[in-house]
């Protein structure tokens, strides 16, 4: 039987639009490729898409053409770089927003088909709490939740962990500290959220650094590059290669969690094959 590598799945998301949750997927995507890590970029926020234009990609189709039959998941999937791919979703369709939980486990298992060319997929959620965010959350292994300093940022992002653990029993939640004037304020707005878990939910949450405000990073996206690429010596570039650092340290999980989840066929031939 050949051997199967597990593929690591994380989730970036945050409950509330504003936090940089694009740029974060952007930017970690381009550093994990940079350590030599076949990577594909999805972007989950499925009416409004913006993956695609804050690479200044041309993409011909999107994940509304694959759930349509039309196009395999591959046949979607734009180089963005050396090791590097985007999935696109559409933009401006209304009813890519509201996919049935069928169309949703559709879309999970399509990527099946793409799990011997790739070492990582980072999924960009939309923003809020919908179904479809939960949806692709839930089916990833690692959450990685950006909060920014914004009264709403903290609330939000409670609000989605409080969500994720009331009704889908989820546990472990990573926090990353976005666009911070000093490492202090992330560790901070760390702390706020964790005063709250504490007191009122059984999570556990991870704080795995913050992204410093850099004005580069505007001016990456508005010449429509990764900050990485645009800018790779200013602090924020720095920071993300260092957030990579321990992305691709985190273990991979190699077991089914019961649940519909990415490349779940290859956790359970592996269950098998042990």
């Amino acid at each position: 039987m050949k051997q199967t590598h597990p593929v690591k799945v994380i989730a970036v998301t945050g409950g509330k639009g504003g936090v940089g949750k694009t740029n974060v997927s952007v930017n970690l995507a381009t550093a994990l490729s940079e350590m030599g890590q076949r990577v594909v970029l999805m972007d989950a926020d499925l009416g409004l898409a913006n993956v695609d234009v804050m690479l200044g990609l041309r993409a011909q189709r999107n994940i509304s053409d694959v759930l349509a039959g039309n196009c395999s998941l591959k046949e979607v999937m734009v180089p963005a770089g050396d090791n590097f791919w985007i999935v696109p979703a559409a933009s401006g369709t209304q009813e890519m927003t509201a996919l049935s939980a069928h169309e949703h486990a559709e879309l999970i298992h399509a990527f099946n088909d793409i799990a011997d060319e790739l070492d990582v997929l980072v999924i960009d959620t939309a923003a809020g709490i919908s179904d479809s965010v939960v949806s692709f959350v839930r089916a990833a292994q690692e959450v990685l939740v950006v909060v920014c300093d914004e009264p709403t940022s903290i609330t939000d992002a409670y609000a989605l962990i409080k969500l994720l653990n009331r009704d889908y029993q989820m546990t472990r939640f990573r926090v990353l500290a976005n666009m911070v004037r000093t490492e202090s304020e992330g560790r901070n707005m760390f702390n706020k959220l964790l005063t709250v878990t504490d007191r009122f939910l059984d999570v556990t949450l991870q704080y795995v650094g913050s992204i410093p405000y850099d004005e580069t990073v505007r001016k990456a996206v508005q010449r429509q590059k990764a900050v990485l690429k645009a800018f790779p010596k200013d602090k924020a570039a720095l920071a993300y290669r260092q957030l990579a650092n321990k992305v691709d340290s985190w273990p991979v999980s190699s077991s089914p969690r019961g649940h519909l989840e990415f490349f779940v066929e290859r956790l359970v031939q592996g269950a098998r094959a042990h």
